[in-house]
């Protein structure tokens, strides 16, 4: 009996493919350049399963285009890429990597909040370049932590571990969500609320129609002159032009990202600004972590193509 057919976008670590192609028959696209529609519906002719990342465009389109895909398996926790409404009207199961990802994520975002407050990138800048005098006592000072408010937009599984790591730095949790989730010393904020009030405002929510662009000129207006933005969920969450303005005029003390509008190219003003450190989408990008997003995406597309229930089905 022939093994069911598979497409993998990206090299993925030797223990997974290994698995996968025990399984499967696999064809893995192994160049730099990013797949598109006309590329996917071409090389998806005859094949059952699509190993995805969150680079690729699962479209409306891609999805007519191959009756055959039974599996939509994506290397991420988030799945804007994937039109899951059509997948599922088509049959096709869409599936991601919770869980796996959430401890490397939020040791990321606590990386990106002592980089931007402490100004460390700024002075690894510094010092490389040679413009370092010495010591002073007002010499590049930063920003405690301490008895100030994190506010976190979107509080799932990776929101809550950013979360739990606030007491570790004395700080007071506020979070914006549908429900009260969190614990009793945490504290449900409306959104407008929490970013008046918060010290750090770090986001965590998906990207959706609703949350696109939820941070824009008026959202950063409306925050501390002290404060700093970090975004570590998905980059047109926030409005990057208009903040480059608030960075520009003080509006916000600095930013940290992580994620960004149209990756990889970056807003060209960003990359001229000291007050925001910049980060090329790191957030899972620890070799155990990666490895194991990997593996779980693998798991769930032999266990459909075997007829079995995914482990992480999406909806």
């Amino acid at each position: 009996m022939a093994k069911p057919r598979v497409l993998v976008v990206k090299r993925i670590p030797s223990v997974a493919l290994s698995a996968l192609e025990d399984a499967c028959d696999v064809e893995i696209h192994s160049g730099d350049r990013e797949l598109t529609s006309d590329d996917l519906i071409a090389r998806l002719q005859g094949k059952q399963g699509l190993v995805s990342v969150l680079t690729t465009p699962v479209t409306r389109d891609v999805l007519a285009a191959c009756p055959e895909l039974k599996v939509v398996a994506n290397i991420a926790v988030g799945y804007n890429n994937i039109d899951v409404t059509v997948a599922r009207e088509r049959g096709v199961i869409v599936t991601n990597t919770p869980d796996v990802l959430t401890e490397a994520s939020a040791d990321l975002a606590w990386a990106l909040i002592l980089g931007i407050t402490r100004r460390v990138v700024e002075g690894d800048r510094l010092v490389r370049t040679g413009n370092w005098k010495g010591w002073a006592l007002d010499f590049m000072l930063g920003s405690d932590l301490r008895g100030k408010q994190l506010g976190v937009i979107g509080f799932g599984r990776i929101g809550q571990a950013v979360a739990a790591r606030a007491s570790a730095f004395g700080m007071r949790v506020a979070y914006q969500s549908r429900k009260a989730v969190g614990p009793p010393e945490y504290q449900p904020m409306a959104f407008d609320r929490l970013i008046a009030t918060s010290d750090v405002v770090s986001l965590h929510c998906p990207l959706t129609e609703e949350t696109r662009h939820l941070i824009d000129q008026t959202s950063l207006a409306r925050m501390k002159r002290s404060a700093y933005l970090i975004n570590t969920a998905r980059g047109p969450v926030v409005d990057e032009a208009a903040l480059v303005w608030a960075l520009k005029n003080r509006i916000i003390a600095g930013a940290a990202l992580d994620v960004y509008e149209e990756e990889p190219r970056v807003h060209p003003e960003l990359r001229t600004l000291d007050n925001v450190v910049l980060a090329p989408h790191l957030g899972s990008a620890t070799t155990e972590t990666r490895t194991a997003m990997a593996d779980l995406a693998v798991q769930n597309v032999i266990a459909v193509l075997s007829g079995r229930p995914p482990l992480t089905p999406v909806g």
